[in-house]
């Protein structure tokens, strides 16, 4: 049983205005009356008087709508600070310093008319009043049509059922009270509660209704599961990544790993150049081979959401610069073929070179040895 604070609620106001109008409880002015309530079952019950004068000798109460001794259930007299029980007394009642009758652990067959005796120093007056004990009731039953849904797909309907007449239900959701808004309906009865979309932090669900004397009446806990994600994943691998490429050595060992948070547990598939590979999270390649080379996806889903992400790597080869020699140096074959070419090379510019001073010698020589005759100068 859950118990609330109690509160002030305006129809039980109206209710109270009504039985005094109803029973005619009310006495002219500057007599005394009794306030007449409703309590439940098991808790303390309390009849209050108004326009109590002063000088009071003793207070009388009765069980019933008359003052008869054999009705007379408990009294107190101020003066001398006393009380004395009488046929109807139970055990359970009290009359307080004011003048009040106080009943613990009301029971229904506590209801009834009670009527008091205030006896004064100049005489008397009486009031009788109805104490009204009601049965605590037991507490809303909640029903919902689902209480497994995806984040932000379909709607939840929860239902309080109570037998409570014009009853005033409370929603909590995550225990906190809700009202119709963008994301949630309440019904004009206010018994049913429509929820459009529900959120991954959305737990619980309760209805409440507030009884007779203000306390809410609860009922149980329904416990929501909303699935979602997955929203992003992490590819780990060893030897480290470099944006989207893993370099590895032929032989080397290579671990590949992703993760991600989803409800539920999501879904993991590896595919190698277009071709499934495995179906755990993590793939681990002991000694890696030419053919393991290439492309890698991790493909991550969730079958309730229907959400679906993957992540690309490519494993290769480390690059390698090209060397650069810090010296000149030539290899056997190419060294000997440097050398004939070169050993060739100058034989023929030699040869040129033999050839164009005797060409030039023989024609200088014949220039000389012709006659000034043979020139065709006279003299």
């Amino acid at each position: 049983m859950h118990l609330s604070r109690p509160r002030r609620i305006p129809w039980m106001e109206l209710a109270l205005v009504a039985s005094l109008l109803a029973c005619g409880i009310c006495q002219a002015s500057g007599q005394i009356s009794i306030i007449s309530v409703t309590n439940v079952e098991g808790f303390w019950s309390s009849l209050d008087l108004q326009n109590v004068p002063e000088g009071v000798q003793e207070y009388i109460w009765h069980r019933g709508a008359n003052d008869s001794a054999e009705n007379m259930i408990v009294s107190y007299k101020p003066p001398s600070n006393s009380w004395q029980s009488g046929p109807m007394f139970s055990g359970r009642e009290n009359v307080t310093n004011m003048g009040n009758l106080v009943i613990k652990d009301s029971m229904l067959n506590d209801t009834g008319y009670y009527t008091v005796r205030v006896d004064l120093s100049n005489g008397s007056q009486s009031a009788t009043g109805w104490l009204q004990i009601q049965e605590w009731g037991s507490n809303p039953v909640i029903s919902a049509d689902t209480s497994f849904l995806a984040e932000n797909l379909g709607s939840l309907t929860a239902s309080c059922h109570t037998n409570v007449t014009n009853a005033a239900v409370e929603w909590y959701v995550n225990a906190a009270q809700v009202s119709s808004n963008d994301q949630m309906t309440i019904s004009p009865d206010r018994k049913t509660l429509v929820i459009h979309q529900l959120s991954r932090y959305d737990r619980t669900l309760q209805c409440a209704v507030p009884n007779a004397v203000g306390f809410l009446q609860r009922s149980e806990l329904i416990l929501l599961t909303v699935a979602y994600g997955p929203d992003s994943m992490m590819l780990k691998t060893m030897p480290p990544k470099l944006g989207n490429v893993l370099s590895a050595e032929i032989g080397s060992q290579v671990q590949m790993n992703c993760s991600s948070t989803s409800l539920p547990r999501p879904k993991y598939r590896w595919i190698h150049n277009g071709f499934f590979l495995s179906p755990e999270a993590s793939i681990s390649l002991p000694s890696l081979a030419w053919e393991q080379m290439g492309k890698y996806r991790c493909i991550v889903e969730n079958p309730v959401t229907q959400v679906t992400i993957y992540r690309d790597i490519w494993i290769q080869k480390p690059w390698k610069p090209p060397v650069i020699p810090t010296g000149f140096f030539l290899s056997g074959p190419l060294a000997v073929f440097f050398i004939v070419t070169t050993v060739l090379g100058s034989v023929y510019l030699c040869g040129i070179l033999v050839y164009a001073l005797i060409s030039h010698f023989c024609t200088s020589s014949r220039y000389k040895l012709v006659p000034d005759w043979a020139s065709g100068t006279q003299q």
